[in-house]
Parts: C-alpha cells; sequence; structure tokens
C-alpha cells in the first residue's frame, strides 16, 4: 500500500482553537501536544506564527520551539510558518540558527507570506505586498545561512555588511516554503531547491495542481542547479479518526462546523457549510477535502495523495480543534496504532511472519502434537529409570 521509500507523518499546527477556550490552556496545550506526538513516534510537529483573529493565538513559533524542545526527544520542530514580512530577515535568520543548537538539529524552518490580512494591515501592509517581501527576505536569510556576507537596501530593510556569528548546527537545516495552489510556492522551493509544504493537498482545486507542483518545481531546479526531492516534500490535510464513522462524527460536533464557519471569513476558497455536522462530514469527505472517520479511511486518504501527487516525504494532519482535547489525543494514538504502520514499513515483516505462521498451520500443529507424545514417553522413560534405581 506504500510508496517505496517509508512515509513520515507530522502535525502542522496553525494552532486554531475553538474560540471560547481558556488561551492560556490552549498555548500550554499546543507544546503537551508535541510531547504526545514524540511518544508516538510521529516525525514532525509545525507551529504558526499569527497576530489576530482570536483562534490562532501563537504570535512566535520559535518560542513555542524552544520550549517544546525542552520536553520532548525525537520528534522534530518546524515553524509552520514564519511570515517573513514582518520581520527582518537578519533576525529571523539569527533565530533560526540559535534554534538550530539549542534543539540539536531538530529545528525545521518554514517560511511564508502570512495569511491573515488582518495582519497585514497592522503592520501597514497591503496583501499584495507579501509574497514579494516574503521572496525578497528568503532569499536574504538563504545567503545568511550559508555563510555570506549580505549587504541589502530596500524602502523595508537595510543590512550593511551582515554575517551570522554561528552557522547552523553541524551546518544542516531543513528549509521549506509554503505551497498552496498558485504556482508561487513550488517555483520558489525549486528555485531554491528548498522543501514544499503543500497546504491544500487535499483541497480539490489544490489537489488538481500537486502534479502541476512538482513539474514546476522540476523546471525551476533545472535552471538554478539544483536538486530536488520528493522526500522534502510535505502534504497537509484535515482528518480525526476513532473507532467508527459515527464515533468520528459524534467527536466532531465540538469544533468542526466552527473551523470550516471560521474559515469562510479569511479564505476565498472556502466552503458553503452546511447546517449539521453531519452535512459538513458528508462533504468533506465526499470531495476528499478530509477525511472524518477510521483508521481504514484515514489511510485510504493518503494512498490517495501519493497516487496523485506521485509520491511525497511527509503526510501532515491539520492540527485544529475539531473535537475535544481528549478525543483529539486519541485520534492521533489510534492513528500511530493502525495507520502509520501501513506507510512507514515496520509493518511489512511483522505480517510477513505473521502470514507465514499460518501458512505453515498443517505442519505447526503435527509438530506441536509430535512434540507433545515426545514429551510423554520421555517421562515415561525417566519415572521408569527412577523405579527401578
Amino acid at each position: 500500500m506504500s510508496q517505496q521509500r517509508p512515509l513520515k507523518f507530522g502535525v502542522f499546527v496553525p494552532p486554531q482553537n475553538v474560540v471560547g477556550l481558556s488561551p492560556t490552556l490552549a498555548i500550554r496545550r499546543t507544546i503537551e501536544l508535541a510531547e504526545h506526538l514524540d511518544q508516538l513516534g510521529f516525525d514532525e510537529i509545525w507551529f504558526g506564527e499569527h497576530h489576530s483573529g482570536g483562534a490562532e493565538l501563537v504570535a512566535s513559533p520559535e518560542l513555542l520551539i524552544a520550549a517544546a524542545a525542552e520536553r520532548t526527544r525525537r520528534i522534530r520542530l518546524g515553524t509552520g510558518v514564519i511570515s517573513l514580512p514582518y520581520h527582518h530577515p537578519f533576525q529571523v535568520a539569527d533565530r533560526i540558527v540559535q534554534l538550530t543548537h539549542m534543539t540539536r538539529g531538530r529545528v525545521m524552518f518554514g517560511a511564508g507570506p502570512g495569511q491573515l490580512p488582518t495582519d497585514a494591515t497592522m503592520f501597514g501592509l497591503e496583501a499584495t505586498q507579501l509574497r514579494p517581501r516574503m521572496e525578497e527576505a528568503l532569499d536574504i536569510i538563504l545567503r545568511l545561512l550559508a555563510g555570506e556576507t549580505v549587504s541589502h537596501k530596500a524602502d523595508w530593510l537595510t543590512l550593511q555588511d551582515a554575517v551570522l556569528q554561528l552557522g547552523p548546527f553541524r551546518g544542516e537545516l531543513d528549509v521549506s516554503v509554503v505551497g498552496t495552489v498558485s504556482p508561487s510556492g513550488p517555483k520558489l522551493a525549486g528555485r531554491h531547491g528548498l522543501g514544499l509544504l503543500s497546504l491544500a493537498a487535499t483541497d480539490p482545486t489544490g489537489n488538481d495542481q500537486l502534479p502541476v507542483h512538482w513539474d514546476i518545481m522540476n523546471e525551476e531546479a533545472a535552471r538554478t542547479g539544483h536538486t530536488i526531492d520528493r522526500s522534502k516534500w510535505r502534504l497537509m490535510g484535515p482528518m480525526h479518526v476513532a473507532e467508527s464513522e459515527a464515533a468520528a462524527v459524534e467527536q466532531c460536533r465540538y469544533g468542526l462546523r466552527w473551523q470550516y464557519e471560521y474559515l469562510s471569513h479569511i479564505s476565498p476558497s472556502a466552503i458553503e457549510v452546511p447546517e449539521t455536522t453531519e452535512g459538513l462530514v458528508e462533504v468533506l469527505n465526499g470531495t476528499g477535502r478530509a477525511s472524518i472517520g477510521t483508521p481504514d479511511m484515514a489511510a485510504a486518504q493518503i494512498q490517495r495523495l501519493l497516487d496523485r501527487s506521485g509520491g511525497f516525504g511527509t503526510y501532515l494532519f491539520q492540527g485544529v480543534d475539531f473535537a475535544n482535547w481528549r478525543d483529539t489525543l486519541r485520534s492521533y494514538e489510534l492513528f500511530a496504532e493502525e495507520v502509520i504502520p501501513r506507510f512507514d514499513g515496520t509493518l511489512t515483516p511483522a505480517l510477513k511472519s505473521y502470514e507465514h505462521v499460518l501458512s505453515k498451520s498443517d505442519s505447526n500443529r503435527s509438530a506441536t502434537a509430535a512434540a507433545r507424545v515426545a514429551a510423554g514417553e520421555q517421562w515415561k522413560r525417566e519415572r521408569e529409570a527412577t523405579a527401578g534405581s
């Protein structure tokens, strides 16, 4: 069922918490989620940056990474993403490099232009300014990370002989850019040889663009002399897993409709939200936008993404409050127990061994029966020898 290379798994946490939940508790639970995923064997967790809306409360993914790094052992920790137009690029590069040392190389740097227009307004920016500034900042950051001395002057920033006093831990850093529907993200990923975070992979329009985006990455990489690898391509999708489809629907009464109603206020591609949770689940599952249901349904959704894309490196849950805290944790547990092993290669040898035993059932039973007879005869001989002595 899996592609040739083992698939990795993670969670992309904007975060989006149902408004009304304690903000303090919501932020603390993001760190607790990192601990939970680390114990379950997930590979990655990404933390977002937002400054308005009241539902996406994390302003600094770097702060969450620093806290989570001290409470986890192996899971990798990413900025998902730093909104580059809101920051001086030298400071971004400096903070990320420091985090590579604090985490001993577990940090990942995800960059994007920023999502919420209300964020941009507070910084005095038009939405149309965000992507050009993001591309300008990214080029500077990559040069700094490579050890270059950079001088650069623009109407929004100045660098004069700027050079980082540290390089990334062991000289390595996983860098990715956001891609949705437009060619902008794939273009940058190919142009600089970076990873791509495809955050609209299950949206019907975004899903249609997956093969196109891979072609764009290849074209830009070839033009600029870079090499891209499907292992650095990450696809995100909404998902909630329960023991049954009915249980998943019931659990998602907590926040599923709230989430999609919230998105209708900020996204031009948001769907019309049905009046019931059942109706919304039917739309989401029927169009492939999400998988709300069983582990088998989750596995089928991932396989569809593999088939559509031609292969990628990591599947990312969209980390939002579809269900309450306990049911959300259980969703990740079920996924780790029953879905991840189908795609990461760990289940294959166990299944082969199991099937081998079943295929030898006749000889197994005969051998065991013979061993029991032999043991009984040996016991008789031992008794006879003891009685005669």
